[in-house]
């Protein structure tokens, strides 16, 4: 991460996205997803940062699991598929233009919200880990193995505080998920005492694939939560 203080938030995010990799071995068959020693995600990273973080201005911390494999593991971009990244952000880029259900959520209530100017002026989306994970080809988050979650917990204590020290101005963190993501997040704050509060939101993947017929109603709900900010 750079060093110098007046750098911009988007210049902070870019070099922590530059310098992520994991040192320590994985258990057998697991896979690290890192869009980033990709030069085309990251000219693409550096059109989306500078678009909407250039300046020094702080934001609020949503976190969510860690990429996936047609999302933030193309784009680079949390929650940001490339159909999303040219139709909504405005960011052309040379990936199949497919879209995600996260992302389709997300973007739903970034629009609620305000669009992605006013969004991404308040708030930095990351990841509790964020870099992403595969097995036998499929995305796998990084509590799914008890082995692979004490492998990686270096990783991501160090990719936490890194990600608060880019810009992050309330000690208010907003979790997306509402199970096991909050329960490992919640478990590491009572260890490191990171934030005051962490506060659950509906993880978008779970809304769009298991509750689909009452995604009004979360969205509704996650917008007035963020609002109260």
């Amino acid at each position: 991460m750079s060093n110098n203080k007046a750098a911009s938030f988007s210049t902070r995010i870019l070099d922590f996205y530059k310098k992520l990799h994991i040192d320590a071995k994985l258990p057998a068959g697991i896979e690290v997803i890192n869009p980033y020693q990709d030069e085309q995600v990251l000219e693409v990273c550096q059109a989306f940062y500078r678009k909407y973080y250039n300046d020094n201005l702080g934001r609020r911390l949503i976190l969510g699991i860690n990429p996936g494999r047609f999302g933030a593991g193309v784009t680079g971009i949390p929650f940001t598929d490339p159909k999303k990244l040219a139709e909504n952000c405005g960011i052309n880029n040379p990936f199949d233009k497919r879209a995600e259900l996260s992302s389709d959520f997300i973007y739903l209530l970034i629009d609620a919200l305000g669009g992605p100017a006013h969004f991404y002026r308040h708030y930095y989306l990351g990841a509790v880990s964020p870099l992403g994970f595969l097995s036998d080809g499929k995305n796998f988050n990084y509590y799914d193995s008890p082995q692979l979650l004490r492998t990686l917990k270096p990783f991501i204590v160090k990719s936490l505080v890194e990600q608060i020290g880019l810009g992050i101005v309330s000690r208010k963190c907003f979790c997306l998920g509402q199970g096991k993501n909050l329960f490992y997040l919640r478990r590491l704050n009572d260890e490191l005492h990171l934030f005051d509060e962490i506060v659950p939101l509906p993880h978008p993947r779970w809304v769009m694939q298991y509750r689909r017929k009452k995604l009004d109603k979360y969205l509704d709900e996650s917008v007035k939560v963020l609002s109260l900010g």
